[in-house]
Parts: structure tokens; C-alpha cells; sequence
């Protein structure tokens, strides 16, 4: 069987989304996943097909590719968080951010296809001043250098439902009374997973959009104190934030990397939040002004 759609990376939060709106739209689509236990709820979507595969495997990359209609498209929305310090970045980073997307270029070639919709990051650059800014910037060198019929969408801090951001926080301020929070004034620009999802399914039917990068962000400017504000009143929680030297969230980071479990907060993010993640003084709204998507506020999450 042929399908329309190869999302990778689309077991996640976003991919959920996705996927939901890609069948809505008479989409089929073929999402390959290592974690099928994972994936329940999307087991439920009729024109979603789950398969076992490790997109990391080249060969089983290239026969994915195979299974889409030759007017297909093929989604990548694959991003890690963390990684273990290197120069330019470590080898996590490199695999999902710069080889990953290679591959992906490598195997739509050999099948004939061209229409590529690839997530990146707002911020992301090659000469970033985080490894995760500099890998998710040489993932877009390199897909700017195919032949491939490219659109690259760039979010700010993604929010929705399901999100590890905002209802990380949300969990934090219910624990405890209070919280120190570094890099209090850092700002962000919050955008709605509908949104994002949407910009993506438009883009799909829209050729004015390829071969080109979209900045993705909400209609408001949080500071990172305000966001956590915002996630203690979700969770009806009375925890007082207390700003703290940018030192002491550097020393809190580095216990983050050691202790068991999820990393909450890397040395790395700290230093991308060096600049601004929000839409840049010459940056175009491409929800609203490319796509015509009323952009969703943080306030209205559920």
C-alpha cells in the first residue's frame, strides 16, 4: 500500500496533533515509531498506519520512502532537547538534527520525491550560542542545499495540551511553596500545537511555501518568570517564584544533568536562552500573514 504522508517524529506531542489534522484532511499516513506502546491513541486514526521502524536506520528509511505515492510528501518534526557538552554539538544532537535530516534527503531522492516539510527552531543557527541552536541550524544548511521541494517552519516554545513545557512547570509549582527560577527575564514568544499543525497541513496545498523558512509564534511576549506565573495559576498552585543569579541556574543545571530521570534543565538551555526565542524586528508573522491562522493565546490553553 501507497501512502500520501511519511510523518517521522510523529509519536510525539506535536506529531499527535498532526496527525489528527493530516486525516481530518483525507490524508493516509504512515508514521514509523520505535515506541509502538507509545502510540494508543493514534491507533485509533483510520488513515494513521503505526509501523516498528528506526528512521536512524538508513535502510529502513529508504523503504518507508518507497511506500509514499510519488506525489506524496514526506514530514519531518524530529528534535531533542538534551545532549552531553561537545563542540560544535554532541553526537545525540548531531544524529537527530543534522544526519537524520541527510538521510531523509538522501532516501526521498532515490524514491523520486520532492515535497519535504521540515521542523526546525526559531533561533536556529549555525554560529548559535547553544549546541541545540547551532545542530537544528546545520539541519536547515543542509536542507537548504537539496534539490528537494523544501519548507522549513521555525516555532517558538510549543504549548498545547500535552506539552513537557508548560505542564512541567505547571507539576513543579503544585510540588513545592517555591521555586528559584535563573534567567527570569529570558523571553519567549509561546505558539499554539493547533497552530503549528495547521501551518503544516495549509503549507501541504500552498507551492507558494516551498523553498521557504516560516518563523511560527504566538500573538504575545512572555518573560520565562511570567510563563511560570502563568503555569502556577493553571495548576491553582501557591508557589512564590524567586528570581536567582544567572550562576545559580547554571550550578542548578549541572545537578539536572546528573540526576536520574528526565533532564528539566540543561547547561545548553540555559545557553539558548542567551537570545531572545520571539519573532525577530524584520521576522514576518507567517501564521497570520502567510497562512491566516487566528494565532491562539497562551490564556486560552486548556
Amino acid at each position: 500500500m501507497k501512502y500520501d504522508i511519511l510523518l517521522i517524529g510523529g509519536n510525539g506531542f506535536v506529531g499527535r496533533v498532526l496527525a489528527a489534522q493530516l486525516q481530518a484532511q483525507g490524508y493516509s499516513v504512515l508514521l514509523p515509531t520505535s515506541h509502538l506502546a507509545a502510540g494508543r491513541e493514534l491507533r485509533m486514526l483510520p488513515k494513521v498506519y503505526l509501523e516498528d521502524a528506526d528512521v536512524h536506520d538508513f535502510d529502513e528509511l529508504q523503504s518507508l520512502c518507497e511506500r509514499i505515492h510519488h506525489n506524496g510528501a514526506v514530514i519531518n518534526l524530529v528534535g531533542v532537547l538534551h545532549d552531553k557538552p561537545a563542540t560544535p554539538y554532541g553526537k545525540v544532537f548531531k544524529a537527530a538534527h543534522v544526519d537524520l535530516p541527510k538521510n531523509i534527503i538522501t532516501a526521498m531522492q532515490l524514491h523520486g520525491l520532492k515535497r519535504y516539510l521540515h521542523m526546525s527552531a526559531l533561533g536556529a543557527d549555525s554560529n548559535g550560542p547553544s549546541m541545540y541552536q547551532r545542530s537544528k541550524g546545520d539541519g536547515e544548511v543542509a536542507v537548504k542545499a537539496s534539490n528537494l521541494d523544501w519548507t522549513i517552519f521555525r516555532p517558538s516554545v510549543i504549548f498545547g495540551a500535552q506539552d513537557q513545557f508548560i505542564n512541567l512547570f505547571s507539576k513543579l509549582t503544585k510540588l513545592f511553596p517555591a521555586m528559584p527560577l535563573a534567567n527570569h527575564q529570558a523571553k519567549f514568544q509561546p505558539v499554539s500545537v493547533d497552530d503549528v499543525a495547521t501551518a503544516f497541513v495549509m503549507a501541504l496545498k500552498m507551492p507558494q511555501t516551498i523553498h521557504q523558512s516560516y518563523d511560527l509564534v504566538g500573538p504575545s511576549v512572555y518573560t520565562m518568570k511570567e510563563i511560570v506565573e502563568f503555569a502556577a495559576r493553571k495548576a491553582k498552585a501557591s508557589c512564590v517564584i524567586i528570581p536567582v543569579p544567572a550562576f545559580v541556574g547554571y550550578l542548578q543545571a549541572i545537578a539536572f544533568e546528573f540526576l536520574p530521570g528526565p533532564t528539566l534543565m540543561s547547561r545548553d538551555n540555559i545557553a539558548s536562552m542567551q537570545l531572545p526565542n520571539v519573532l525577530p524586528v524584520t521576522g514576518i508573522d507567517a501564521l497570520s500573514e502567510v497562512f491566516g491562522i487566528s494565532r491562539r493565546s497562551l490564556e486560552g490553553m486548556k
